[in-house]
């Protein structure tokens, strides 16, 4: 279908719906400023395209019905309907790669994890690789920044830092991973940051990832890590009963974690810098034991799985295998799961 005849046939579909009073097509509706994109209009997956974003993170917005996902190459947040583009929200020049984000509809804020592990990003200098960390505050419907607080300075003793991933309890504190130190920040819902907990068990070798992805479920903390397949359980008020939950070699390469159905831990698991594969975990627990699942991801290289559409969970893709492999790619993946944990 050329442009002309493109443009004439929505210009009759839009015709055609305010006549019978019906909703608008996704191509439309999709492209309106302010229009909720509706769940249906997903089906199974979104082929993404953004300029050469490589996004690690996503999260889902269920005010505007778009994923917002972040972007390791070029330092942005982006959101992406039914249709796949992505659409920069969030260029603030402080961020040089962003890693985990986290929508807060309730506050109207994506949460923002800045850092630079690799220096990949079109931002990166000599100085910022394993040196940057970092949380930002955005207004989630214009982007416009709130507050962002340096995490590095925060931990005060100048080793290599990466902000990773986030989450956010009900009076909007937000809890911080730092994958180049043994460390899980607590930043209050107005930017006051401190060091929660700084535990030499919770670390990686030399230059190696460690922390990684974050779940917060009847405030406990379950931290990730992406060195050693381990995830430990800690709860929020009662710091000395940090506890090995897991480890196994299945988890080893565990990156984004999330709360799924039924008390589940959802994960990914990937090997970025060997191959492509990449697995879907379900962590279920059973009289304080844990329980394992592994299920091949339907997508290359998954470094992320969020809840979506519908409640429905999807697992991510931004192609960091190509990114990490010295290659550039405009594509990335989102597709649906099956049901799980029920």
């Amino acid at each position: 279908m050329n442009g002309t005849t493109r443009r004439t046939a929505v210009a009759a579909a839009l015709a055609a719906a305010a006549i019978m009073g019906g909703a608008l097509p996704a191509v439309a509706a999709d492209r309106a400023p302010g229009a909720v994109a509706p769940a249906a209009w997903y089906g199974g997956a979104v082929a993404g395209t953004g300029n050469e974003l490589n996004p690690e993170s996503a999260s889902w917005d269920p005010t505007s019905g778009r994923f917002v996902i972040s972007s390791i190459h070029q330092g942005v947040v982006s959101t992406v309907g039914p249709d796949g583009v992505a659409r920069t929200l969030v260029a603030d020049p402080t961020l040089v790669s962003v890693i985990g984000v986290k929508v807060d509809a309730a506050r109207g804020r994506v949460l923002v994890c800045n850092a630079d592990p690799a220096g990949l990003s079109v931002r990166s200098t000599p100085g910022s690789q394993g040196h940057v960390a970092g949380l930002g505050s955005y207004d989630l419907r214009t982007g416009a920044r709130r507050w962002y607080v340096d995490l590095a300075a925060v931990a005060a003793d100048g080793g290599p830092h990466m902000a990773n991933d986030v989450v956010f309890d009900a009076d909007g504190t937000a809890y911080v991973t730092d994958s180049f130190s043994p460390i899980v920040y607590q930043v209050t819902a107005d930017g006051r940051a401190s060091v929660l907990l700084r535990d030499t068990r919770l670390g990686a070798g030399a230059g190696q990832f460690g922390l990684n992805g974050i779940v917060l479920r009847d405030s406990r903390l379950y931290l990730g890590n992406y060195q050693n397949g381990a995830i430990w359980e800690v709860p929020v008020h009662r710091l000395g009963a940090l506890r090995l939950l897991v480890q196994d070699p299945r988890l080893v390469g565990l990156d984004g974690l999330t709360a799924g159905p039924d008390g589940t831990l959802l994960g990914a698991t990937n090997r970025i810098g060997t191959d492509s594969s990449g697995q879907v975990v379900t962590v279920r627990q059973h009289h304080g034991q844990a329980r394992l699942s592994v299920a091949n991801a339907p997508v290359p290289a998954p470094t992320a799985v969020t809840k979506g559409p519908d409640g429905a969970y999807w697992v991510l893709s931004g192609r960091m295998d190509v990114l990490f492999a010295g290659g550039a790619t405009d594509e990335f993946r989102l597709v649906r799961l099956p049901a799980v944990g029920r």
